[in-house]
């Protein structure tokens, strides 16, 4: 009878085959559950004048929206129930040509929140395809074929008309909100050197004389540095941004990989400081709910709103 021997498998295609798995199971999770499952971060902040009533911002940021994205939809509608005072969307609200008639089905339980948004590029050209792991190489640049563009007007629209909320592209406004007095000012993407700084001194300025129990908040998409620096300058007191994506695919225990700005990986999401010109005001970023559908996507960074608790300093 022929005679048979097993030998045990070489070590490193043992480790091999571990690999393998462990980056299937991690597909897996990043592909198929991960990206669903959208959270509420709840945080708070002393950042309003003193004196003034809490103010709970609900923060939105990154849908990237296409129409057949129901749970995405249906979870954004859920989120009116938390009462919000002020909603904050940071922009790329939309991810597909037709990507409005998921953001209505989103956004039609927010009618009647006061509100305010600024533009992503993502609000103006659509997604094209592109080799996803060049995100790991650093900030996305200038693409030289020019993107379809969407439908930004209809979306605005929607926005100010439907659901009165007022856009921040490279201007301000003085909202009153939990009976409080709110001057907001904003900048059009960044990442796409849509912002225009230089506009804003005007803008605040022509809201009229600033009441001493004020509160001042700053909103942006991308969160340069510059946009920060800038923004304390003109006397926010609390900042708001998005872009980021939290980095999208982060490692566990470590965190964002990439930021796509400038930005301290260490603050690419959630609620943190920043400083400029001895000054320090809370800024929150937030990862966002959505992905490119060219990237559908999240690893250790889960799709998310914040609901931001703004307190009075004191």
């Amino acid at each position: 009878m022929p005679v048979t021997s097993s030998r045990p498998a070489h070590p490193a295609l043992i480790a091999l085959g571990a690999v393998g798995a462990a980056g299937a199971a991690a597909a897996v999770w990043g592909f198929g559950i991960e990206r669903y499952l959208f959270t509420v971060r709840e945080v708070t902040a002393s950042a309003l004048a003193p004196g003034s009533a809490p103010i709970r911002v609900l923060h939105i940021s990154d849908a990237h929206m296409a129409p057949w994205q129901h749970r995405k939809q249906d979870w954004l509608a859920s989120l009116a129930q938390l009462e919000p005072d002020l909603i904050v969307n940071t922009g790329d609200n939309l991810g597909h040509r037709d990507g409005l008639a998921g953001i209505r089905r989103a956004f039609d339980s927010f009618a009647g929140i006061p509100g305010v948004f600024v533009h992503g590029s993502n609000d103006v050209n659509a997604p094209s395809p592109r080799n996803p792991f060049l995100y790991f190489a650093g900030p996305s640049g200038k693409s030289r074929k020019p993107a379809p563009l969407l439908d930004t007007g209809a979306m605005d629209a929607y926005f100010t008309d439907e659901l009165g909320w007022i856009g921040l592209n490279n201007t301000a406004t003085r909202l009153t909100v939990a009976g409080n007095t709110v001057d907001l000012f904003g900048v059009s993407d960044a990442h796409r050197d849509w912002d225009q700084l230089e506009a804003l001194p005007a803008a605040i300025d022509g809201l009229g004389e600033r009441d001493a129990g004020a509160s001042v908040l700053g909103v942006t998409h991308a969160p340069y540095q510059r946009i920060l620096n800038g923004f304390i300058d003109l006397g926010a007191d609390a900042i708001f941004g998005g872009h980021t994506h939290g980095g999208q695919v982060c490692l566990p225990g470590f965190g964002a990989l990439v930021a796509n700005c400038d930005i301290p990986l260490d603050q690419a999401k959630g609620l943190s400081t920043w400083s400029s010109e001895g000054h320090t005001v809370p800024l929150n970023v937030s990862a966002g709910c959505g992905h490119s559908i060219y990237a559908p996507v999240r690893f250790a960074c889960r799709p998310e709103a914040t609901l931001l608790t703004l307190t009075a300093r004191d």
